[in-house]
């Protein structure tokens, strides 16, 4: 079995082989077909619990333009993951960074799908920084881990939801995913690879992040963007200049040591999936795949911007104790717990 280096420095495989309740693991694929008129999320995970009744495997299926949103709950023993490789099975749908393939059918839903994907961007590792938590993925005591499995990527296949046959070939997909106790007290959330130059992609959040009995509002920020990374993250010393969030936008400007980014995202309706506490599976993440995202990355420097353009098929989430956050961007300190 890996030991704690060997999966800290693999973010995108399953962690948790020797944890102990509570943990969860839980990985999102998000695929947009070619024209950009469907779009669905699909996320299998795990929740281990100490009461037998709530612990499970699930697969969650959201389709982004209608809203309908599943929860398709397995026995853990169903749940098979490598040990030393992303590659997951739960009952017979299977997952891995190359695609994945579902054979859902229960009362709720009947779900067929075998995607494959092609042109990968995973988020670079290194021993200083091991994927978007940087140096954070280090400390064991963590409430929750953040990782990119691939920014952006081409697809190839279809999705049969009931009788609906959806083709996802020529779309464009990304993976991450999430694993720890719980999720944060409050958080904002947001992704797109859809503007106008292909292959560019947004990945940022900004969270409630517990600490030694004491929180911060700590925020990973990435733009891929013409085969460059630009990262704006608490851990290498950016600052959030400004972070607004209303009933219908979120506002949101960054500083690194020689760019700046500024965020302005147009919410939109969103349906309510469960995610995880330290004892539940509870709805209670507002999720959308119909917001749009405007993105301007200059130089401090000066200079035109290197990108200034919208993202649309945009995941947004806006979850939790939001207040809280705002108040603690704003004085930049830590709280007490």
């Amino acid at each position: 079995m890996p030991n704690f280096i060997q999966r800290t420095l693999n973010p995108t495989w399953y962690h948790g082989h020797t944890q102990k309740p509570p943990f969860f693991e839980g990985w999102y694929y998000k695929i947009i077909s070619a024209d950009q008129s469907r779009r669905y999320a699909i996320i299998p995970g795990i929740f281990l619990s100490d009461d037998p009744n709530t612990q499970h495997a699930f697969v969650q299926v959201f389709d982004g333009v209608s809203g309908r949103a599943t929860y398709h709950r397995y026995p853990s023993d169903q749940f098979h993951a490598a040990p030393d490789k992303f590659d997951i099975h739960i009952g017979a749908n299977h997952f891995d960074n190359n695609g994945f393939t579902l054979n859902i059918a229960d009362d709720q839903r009947h779900v067929r799908a075998d995607v494959s994907f092609n042109g990968q961007v995973p988020y670079p590792v290194s021993i200083a920084s091991p994927g978007i938590m940087g140096p954070f993925a280090w400390l064991p005591f963590m409430e929750c881990y953040h990782g990119i499995v691939s920014m952006d990527h081409g697809m190839a296949g279809s999705l049969m939801d009931d009788n609906d046959s959806i083709d996802f070939t020529g779309g464009r997909g990304y993976i991450e995913k999430d694993w720890g106790k719980s999720f944060p007290a409050g958080w904002v959330w947001m992704q797109t690879n859809h503007f106008d130059t292909l292959g560019s992609c947004l990945s940022a959040s900004i969270a409630v992040t517990p600490m030694l009995g004491r929180w911060f509002p700590g925020f990973i920020g990435a733009i891929w963007h013409q085969g460059e990374l630009y990262r704006f993250t608490t851990y290498t010393g950016a600052t959030v200049e400004k972070l607004d969030v209303s009933d219908d936008h979120v506002f949101w400007s960054m500083k690194s040591g020689a760019h700046r980014l500024e965020i302005y995202a147009t919410r939109a309706d969103a349906s309510l999936l469960p995610g995880p506490d330290r004892v539940a599976m509870d709805k209670r993440v507002p999720e959308t795949l119909k917001a749009s995202i405007q993105v301007c990355l200059t130089p401090l420097a000066g200079g035109k911007p290197l990108l200034d353009s919208t993202g649309e098929c945009a995941g947004l989430e806006v979850a939790g104790d939001i207040e809280r956050l705002l108040k603690a961007v704003n004085k930049q300190r830590s709280y007490s717990a």
